[in-house]
């Protein structure tokens, strides 16, 4: 008798993980795909009103707004702080959170630093 249990059993098991693994949807199915405004974005400050956003969508990069535009930029060699280059502007910030300072450049095509736009602390 129980080897007629045995392999009713077993295909009732394997009937169950089936159709328990076709009901399942994909672990992705319901997650929405990355979005680049869903990294977290730190708002600064500006000595002259203005207002720029700062987020870091990999350790090598920065995505800047400032005056409605948005700008992409790559991280570049800085004796202190972090330094981003890109669209004929710099980025330095220094320090983290609240209190931090964000200082915006002109980037000269030699590839120096130009006169300074905006100083600001982040909020």
């Amino acid at each position: 008798m129980s080897s007629m249990i045995r392999p009713a059993f077993v295909t009732l098991a394997c009937a169950l993980l089936v159709s328990a693994c076709a009901g399942a949807p994909p672990d992705n199915a319901d997650t929405p795909a990355p979005d680049s405004s869903a990294v977290s974005a730190q708002q600064y400050r500006c000595e002259s009103g203005a207002t720029i956003t700062a987020s870091y969508p990999t350790a090598d990069t920065a995505r800047v707004k400032y005056e409605n535009r948005r700008y992409d930029l790559q991280i570049a060699v800085s004796g202190s702080g972090a330094r981003y280059v890109g669209d004929e502007l710099e980025w330095w910030t220094k320090g983290a959170g609240s209190g931090a300072e964000g200082v915006l450049f002109q980037h000269k095509a030699d590839g120096t630093t130009g006169e300074r736009m905006e100083l600001c602390t982040a909020s």
